[in-house]
């Protein structure tokens, strides 16, 4: 079984597409990108499927989300507000074209997993 629910347009090659399926045997909701290219056509690895027994809790966590906070959100992440001035400056370096330096022993974080 699958019923398309609907799609949300991510760039001119991408959509992202919420649909209910059966996968394994177990019905869900499965929000995942739907790429249109040269070389392949169809639904890439990105994206998340909630089994039907979580969907409620899904919802509601969606239906808390104040859409202002989203707003505010999206007119903070156009500056640098909250960044450190070294931080700011590789943003400046980049804005002028620059090549921002290689980050620093320290910067890198060791304890993330490889994939």
């Amino acid at each position: 079984m699958e019923k398309d629910i609907g799609k949300i347009t991510k760039n001119d090659s991408t959509d992202i597409v919420v649909r209910i399926d059966d996968f394994g045997g177990k019905i869900g909701l499965t929000i995942r990108e739907f790429v249109t290219g040269e070389r392949y056509t169809g639904f890439t690895k990105a994206g998340v499927r909630i089994p039907a027994s979580e969907f409620k809790k899904f919802k509601d966590i969606i239906n808390s989300i104040d859409e202002a906070d989203l707003e505010a959100e999206s007119s903070e992440s156009s500056g640098t507000a909250g960044s450190s001035e070294e931080e700011q400056d590789k943003v400046e370096s980049i804005k002028v074209g620059e090549q921002p330096s290689a980050p620093s022993e320290s910067e890198t974080d060791e304890s993330l997993p490889d994939y």
